[in-house]
């Protein structure tokens, strides 16, 4: 067994920039320990970055590691499949160590709060099932139009 970890610069990488706000990169955490039933990742949140609005098809547990950061919750509205509103249903805060389990399917986005103090935590995405695919559902969000339509 090797021992390994999430500090350091060294094998950071960058994320696609369609998926967050702002700077955001990440360490794939299940590659060094090579787990088969989660990936695990280490997510920096710079400049107030946030994700955009997304859900998984599995759970997802995230873990606060530095800074404060948020947990939002959303609910759907409107007739049409790919274009719809959105209604917040709760806010969460994420201090450091603190834990928080996402059911699938779940609407959300997670991120620092403020522009000033970079976030970061641990995510867990459990597999829906043995040897499936952990899938996520992206959707363009800068919540100005409030009209939501899939990347």
């Amino acid at each position: 067994m090797k021992k390994s970890n999430i500090f350091g610069t060294s094998d950071q990488r960058d994320v696609n920039p369609e998926w967050f706000t702002n700077k955001t990169w990440m360490k794939v955490l299940s590659k060094k320990i090579k787990s088969k039933d989660q990936d695990i990742y280490h997510v920096h949140f710079e400049n107030g970055s946030k994700t955009k609005l997304h859900w998984h098809n599995g759970n997802q547990v995230l873990i606060g590691v530095k800074g404060k950061g948020s947990l939002e919750l959303f609910r759907k509205y409107g007739s049409k499949k790919t274009e719809f509103k959105i209604k917040k249903i709760e806010k969460i805060i994420l201090n450091e160590g603190d834990i928080v389990h996402i059911p699938a399917k779940t609407l959300h986005t997670h991120g620092a709060i403020n522009k000033k103090n970079p976030f970061s935590h641990i995510a867990i995405n459990i597999l829906p099932r043995k040897n499936a695919e952990y899938k996520t559902t992206w959707y363009e969000s800068d919540f100005k139009s409030k009209v939501f339509k899939i990347i």
